[in-house]
């Protein structure tokens, strides 16, 4: 189709100062949005945005996704730098993988928190700002792990899990506003987490996989983008799996 995918859009991208989410922020400049990337990290946001063309095309924020004044602070600097936001996607997130006997209720707590609330905090504050507009998507990051769990996992893939139903229950409740809320589900994806599991874990990982290969960031970022784009418009409460196969 004609023209850029996301033109003059505002899009807010947390936890995009590397990784998944910098590959749609890279992603969603080059389809001609601006955008906000939110991440903990201050300087690394800063140095993210810059490698994206500067003040321009992106802006680094920091932000504590399980702070809701963290949150309404991001969007508002959105407002300020841009516009209103258009897309949100809520991709911040953290592991702290250990077995149930051995995993702490700290480690449980953080990654519920920054996954679960932090993909909630996202979700509610930019859909207030675009029920007002009647238009704007909303893409939250789930995984693979949040439909099969994983060992070693229970929490991660309990927040995971909880992304899909929260999705779907926030599609429901926007539709009627011209909101869309979709997630995207990854399954193994090439990255520096995960190309330093242990090689027995990477091997048995990959022969799981139809395709044979883990999958890129790319191929996630580009998955975003049909989701936040209006190649998706008659789409909402949807999950797309990035797995090549995976757990089908």
């Amino acid at each position: 189709m004609p023209g850029p995918l996301l033109n003059d859009q505002t899009a807010v991208i947390t936890g995009a100062a590397q990784g998944i989410g910098f590959a749609i922020a890279q992603l969603f400049v080059d389809e001609c949005a601006r955008v906000v990337i939110g991440d903990v990290n201050a300087e690394a946001a800063d140095k993210a945005a810059a490698q994206l063309g500067g003040s321009e095309r992106a802006i680094g924020v920091r932000c504590d996704v399980t702070d809701s004044d963290d949150v309404d602070a991001l969007l508002a600097a959105a407002a300020d730098a841009f516009g209103p936001v258009d897309v949100m996607v809520n991709n911040a997130g953290i592991t702290r993988d250990a077995t149930m006997r051995t995993m702490t209720e700290d480690q449980f707590d953080q990654v519920i928190n920054v996954h679960l609330k932090g993909t909630w905090n996202g979700t509610r504050k930019a859909a207030a700002i675009m029920r007002e507009r009647k238009s704007g998507a909303i893409v939250n990051l789930s995984s693979l792990s949040g439909k099969v769990g994983m060992v070693g996992q229970t929490n991660y893939s309990a927040a995971k899990a909880g992304i899909v139903g929260m999705t779907k229950a926030a599609a429901k409740e926007m539709a009627h506003h011209g909101v869309r809320v979709n997630a995207v589900a990854p399954g193994l994806i090439r990255s520096a987490m995960t190309e330093a599991m242990p090689q027995k874990a990477w091997d048995q990982k990959m022969a799981e996989i139809p395709m044979g290969r883990a999958g890129e960031v790319s191929e996630v970022a580009t998955v975003a983008l049909f989701l936040a784009s209006h190649l998706s418009s008659y789409m909402t409460g949807t999950v797309m799996e990035v797995t090549g196969g995976r757990f089908m």
